[in-house]
Parts: C-alpha cells; sequence; structure tokens
C-alpha cells in the first residue's frame, strides 16, 4: 500500500522550457523587487527633509512581499507540498493587504504631490523673475555709474558749450541712442533754437515756435515725457531709408541764469525759462523707454542746469575780477597822478610861501616905522589899520602854507581872551575906506545882549567878518549896508539843524547879519519885474573851539532859501570852514539869499 502525500500536481503537463523561462523571470523579478526597499532606504536617509516617509516605508513593504511571492513562486513549477502553497498564499494575502493601503495612502497624497509641482512651477517663475531682475537691478547699477561718470565730466569744466557737448555725447553712449539734441530760447523769447546735436544730422540753428502744444506740454511737465516722433523737436534725423518709428523722450532743463551764451546773443532773461532735451532711441530696433531711464534723463537734466548756472557765476566773477582790476589799475594810476600833484603843490606853496612872506614881511616893516614918524590921528589909525591886516595876512598865510597841517586836514585855533567888541570895530575901520570910494554908507550894530569879552581865535573870527563884510561892499554898487551882531537865540537855531550843540551859560552862538538896503530910483508906476538876487552872508562862531577842519570844498553843502543865479562870492576859506564836535565848539557859515524885486522900464 502506498503512503498518501500531501503534494499538489500542476494542471497542465510540464514544458521543461517555459519553466526554466519562469523560473529564470521569477528570480530576478524578485532580486529587482528586494533591491528597490534597498534604494528607498537609501534615499530616506540621505534625504534632509521629506514628508512621506511612511508613505515609503508602506511601498517598501509591498514591494518586498511582491518579491516575496515571486520568490516562492519558484517552488509552485513543480510537483510542491501543501506548506509552500500555504506561504505562498499568506504572502499573496499580506501583498493585497499592503497595495490596498498604500493605494489608499497614495489617493491622499496625490494632491499634494500635485501642489508641489504647482510650487515648483511658481518658484521657477519668481527665479526667472528674480533673474530678469537682478538683470535690471545690474543695469541700473550700471546705468548709475555712468551717471555718475557723467555728473563728473560735467562737473570737471565750467565751459558752458563743453558741458552741453559731454552730456549729449555721454548720454547717447550709455543709452544707446540714436540722436541726442538740445533746444534752447532764442534770444526774442519767442523760439527754440536747435543749439546742438549728437549726430549733426540736422542743421544747427533751426526753430520751433515756443507756443507749440508739445513745448508747452514739455515745459509744464516736471518729468522727462514721451513725445511724439512726428514732433518739431523730433525731427532731428532724415527721413530716409528705413524708417521705424523710434520712441523719442523729452525733457525740460532749467535755465537758472542766461548771459553771454554765443548763439544770438542769448539774452539775460529775468523770468524763469527752460531749455528742451530731445533723446531718441534706435529707430531699427523695438526698444521702449523704461522707467529708470526717464529717471536718469531727469537726473542729469538736473545736472546741466547746476552746472550751468555754476557756470553762469563763474563768468559772472572773472568779468567781475576783470573789471576790479581795471578800476585798480585806474586808481592806481589816479593815485600816482594825485601824488604827483600833491609833490607839485608843495613845490609850488614852498617857493610861493616864500616869495609872500618876504613883501609881506616888508609892509609890516615899513608900517611900524611909519607909526615912529609924526602922523595925524587920521593917518595913524590908517597905519595901524594896514599893519594888523598885514600881520593877520601874514598869520593866515603861514597857517595855509603849513604842508604838515594841510596834508593833515586839520587846523589848530589860537585861543584866548580878546575883546569882541573891539573886533567889529577894526572891520569897520577896515572896510570904511573902500566903501567911501564907491560912495557906500557902512554902519555896525552890536546888540545889547552881545558880550563885551569872549575866548575863542581872534585873528580867525577877524578874518570871516571882514570876508562877510567886505564881499558885501564888493557886490554892492550904491546903497547903505548895516553889520549887526547878536547873540543867537534858541528859536533861530532851530532852523540850523546842523548845529549839535545846546547853548549854554559856557558858550553862545554869534550871529553876524550883513543888509544890503539899494536905492531904488524913480518909484514910477511897476510894469514888470524881474529878480536881483543879493545873498546875505550870517557866520555864527562858537568861542570855545580847539580845532577847525577844512574840507573839501566841491562836497561842502550850503544851505539856500531860494537859487537863482551862481554867484562866486570870494569866500573859499569862509565857506570852507566847518566845525568837529567832538567836546568842542566851533564856527560855521551859512550862505543864506533874499530876494528883492526891482522895476524893469
Amino acid at each position: 500500500m502506498m503512503e498518501s502525500c500531501d503534494c499538489l500536481e500542476p494542471q497542465w503537463p510540464a514544458d521543461e522550457l517555459l519553466i526554466k523561462y519562469q523560473y529564470i523571470s521569477d528570480f530576478f523579478i524578485a532580486l529587482a523587487y528586494f533591491s528597490i526597499p534597498l534604494e528607498l532606504i537609501y534615499f530616506v536617509k540621505k534625504s534632509s527633509f521629506f514628508p512621506y516617509r511612511w508613505v515609503l516605508v508602506q511601498f517598501g513593504a509591498f514591494i518586498v512581499l511582491c518579491g516575496a511571492t515571486h520568490l516562492i513562486n519558484l517552488w509552485t513549477f513543480t510537483v510542491h507540498s501543501k506548506t509552500v502553497a500555504i506561504v505562498m498564499t499568506v504572502a499573496k494575502v499580506s501583498t493585497a493587504v499592503v497595495s490596498c493601503v498604500t493605494a489608499l495612502m497614495l489617493v491622499h497624497i496625490i494632491p499634494d504631490l500635485l501642489s508641489v509641482k504647482t510650487r515648483e512651477l511658481f518658484l521657477r517663475s519668481k527665479a526667472e523673475e528674480l533673474d530678469r531682475e537682478m538683470g535690471l537691478i545690474r543695469t541700473q547699477e550700471e546705468t548709475g555709474r555712468h551717471v555718475r561718470m557723467l555728473t563728473h565730466e560735467i562737473r570737471s569744466t565750467l565751459d558752458r558749450h563743453t558741458i552741453l557737448m559731454t552730456t549729449l555725447v555721454e548720454l547717447g553712449r550709455t543709452l544707446g541712442l540714436e540722436e541726442c539734441a538740445l533746444w534752447m530760447p532764442s534770444r526774442s523769447g519767442s523760439n527754440l533754437q536747435l543749439s546742438h546735436t549728437l549726430r549733426y544730422k540736422i542743421t544747427v540753428g533751426s526753430t520751433v515756435p515756443i507756443n507749440h502744444p508739445i513745448v508747452n506740454e514739455v515745459f509744464s511737465c516736471s518729468h522727462a515725457k514721451i513725445i511724439p516722433h512726428t514732433c518739431p523737436l523730433a525731427r532731428i534725423r532724415p527721413l530716409s531709408g528705413r524708417y521705424v518709428s523710434p520712441e523719442v523722450a523729452a525733457v525740460r532743463v532749467p535755465l537758472l541764469h542766461l548771459s553771454n551764451f554765443q548763439i544770438n546773443d542769448w539774452p539775460e532773461l529775468s523770468a524763469k525759462c527752460y531749455a528742451v532735451m530731445v533723446l531718441m532711441l534706435p529707430s531699427d530696433s523695438a526698444r521702449k523707454w523704461h522707467i529708470h531711464e526717464m529717471e536718469l534723463v531727469e537726473v542729469v537734466a538736473d545736472q546741466v542746469a547746476v552746472a550751468l548756472s555754476h557756470a553762469a557765476i563763474l563768468e559772472e566773477s572773472m568779468r567781475a575780477r576783470d573789471l576790479l582790476m581795471e578800476q585798480n589799475i585806474a586808481l592806481d594810476l589816479a593815485r600816482r597822478e594825485a601824488e604827483m600833484a600833491i609833490r607839485a603843490r608843495n613845490d609850488f606853496l614852498a617857493v610861493m610861501n616864500h616869495e609872500m612872506q618876504t613883501p609881506m614881511q616888508a609892509i609890516i616893516a615899513l608900517s611900524s616905522l611909519l607909526l615912529e614918524t609924526e602922523l595925524t590921528p587920521e593917518q595913524r589909525l590908517m597905519i595901524e589899520t594896514i599893519l594888523k591886516s598885514s600881520n593877520l595876512l601874514a598869520t593866515l598865510i603861514n597857517n595855509v602854507f603849513d604842508l604838515s597841517k594841510l596834508e593833515d586836514g586839520s587846523l589848530e585855533l589860537e585861543v584866548g581872551a580878546f575883546n569882541l567888541h573891539a573886533v567889529f570895530r577894526e572891520v569897520m575901520n577896515l572896510i570904511k575906506p573902500i566903501a567911501a570910494v564907491k560912495k557906500l554908507s557902512v554902519s555896525v550894530m552890536l546888540a545889547p545882549d552881545l558880550p563885551l569879552c569872549a575866548i575863542g581865535d581872534e585873528k580867525r573870527l577877524m578874518q570871516t567878518i571882514l570876508n562877510i563884510a567886505g564881499n558885501a561892499v564888493k557886490f554892492t554898487k550904491e546903497g547903505r549896508i548895516s553889520l549887526t551882531a547878536s547873540v543867537g537865540k534858541p528859536e533861530y537855531l532851530r532852523d540850523i539843524p546842523d548845529f549839535c550843540p545846546v547853548p549854554s551859560d559856557g558858550h553862545f552862538y554869534l550871529k553876524v547879519q550883513v543888509n544890503i538896503y539899494p536905492i531904488l530910483h524913480e518909484p514910477l508906476e511897476i510894469k514888470s519885474f524881474h529878480c536881483d538876487t543879493l545873498r546875505i552872508l550870517v557866520a555864527e562862531s562858537v568861542l570855545k573851539t580847539k580845532h577847525i577842519y577844512l574840507p573839501n570844498l566841491r562836497r561842502l553843502k550850503v544851505e539856500k532859501t531860494k537859487v537863482i543865479a551862481a554867484v562866486d562870492l570870494g569866500l573859499p576859506f569862509v565857506r570852507g570852514l566847518l566845525v568837529s564836535w567832538k567836546d568842542t565848539s566851533g564856527l560855521k557859515v551859512k550862505v543864506l539869499e533874499r530876494v528883492v524885486q526891482r522895476r524893469s522900464l
């Protein structure tokens, strides 16, 4: 009796060749399935961040079980025991369970995997955009470097034409322009005139009306502006050959100062005006103006405006310096001429001093000798008057010809006590002989309040009064002359604002007035009148005086009530006396006028 065998037989006859192929295939499939988990394990270990490791574990288990089923399947091609069948069944059931679980998990992670792809595309587009922005930034940096170089080139010179040409050349090279031009206002201000171009493809000097709408738009806009290529401002390139309409930009250039620009004598414009810079991209390209390029053009326009202003200021300063040098040369020449004139005057005064002192001393000596002889009272009075006048004149000559005092501009007074009434009597004694010859009546009236004695420079006061009275005699043909002396009243002094000191017990103002009374003949019926000017000279003096200054007579201001005719009074000495009011008092002469009416037939 045969023993029972727990074996399973194949359902078809075994074909050795097929069995061999299946056997080999299952072996390699099992080997591949076992190697894939090893690769997944290596990937998980090397990956620093992977959120689906558990999926890989399940997938690895599924692959291992698949490999196990193929490996177990090697024993099923021949007669095999039930145990092999059970193992095979368990392996397949496990593989089915793991594969189903893995499939369910993949359903949940597929959207995440798809979103990962979307994020990848988004990040890729962002990376490309960043690359473009980086390229733009590099371009802007390069452009900024060119702008700095351009600014340096502009600032390195102060010649206006060099500034403008440098600007056009550097802008054309930096921005790759086909043409760049500058339109400046004409002398009349009604046109814009083409002054500079980059390629010189159009005649310099072409004009565009300043009231053109496009020009007004550019002037009213503080930023660079795209203008039509058909605008007159953009016709700086001849229309020849292939001509694809390029983009043209224009920007205003503030002219902060204009003077002596050598284009039709550009004027000095007080109102704020502008020039126009036109920039044209190449016509054979599809280039467009970018924002950073427009900003670059605006910055360059501002730099050009500042550079032109600095150049104008430098030109003005250079002209002022040249003018100042010319004036200094003229002043130096005038100074030399003045020094030569002073030396000549000093030489002349030295000679004249010697020549005039000799006869004056002879007159004084002869007068002294005549006084020692027997003379009548009238003759003695005349000789004494001559002697006093000679001494006075000698003193004045010494003062006038004192070169050191004249150069210093000051003259010290000889202050001392003297008889004030006697001074007026001496003056009358001197002018009476001349008045008698002209048949003039001369009288003196001393006010009761006039002090008898005073302190001051007797000789100069006498000379001043003598000049006043003497000129009255000199310019009067007939009539009567009255000399009145009194103390100046406060109400009179209020009309003389130049007299700073206030009268006090220590000093007073001496008012000397000469009144001229002409004789009117034949008082007939008056038909018509005309005016004769009779100047009345009034001298006020304060007798506590230390210094009298001799200013430039040409600058002396003489107060007048009415100016009718200019008459030389012959009073350079008297009219030139002014007083320093620094802790002193002094002498001042005021020239008045009084107008009388005389009948004319």
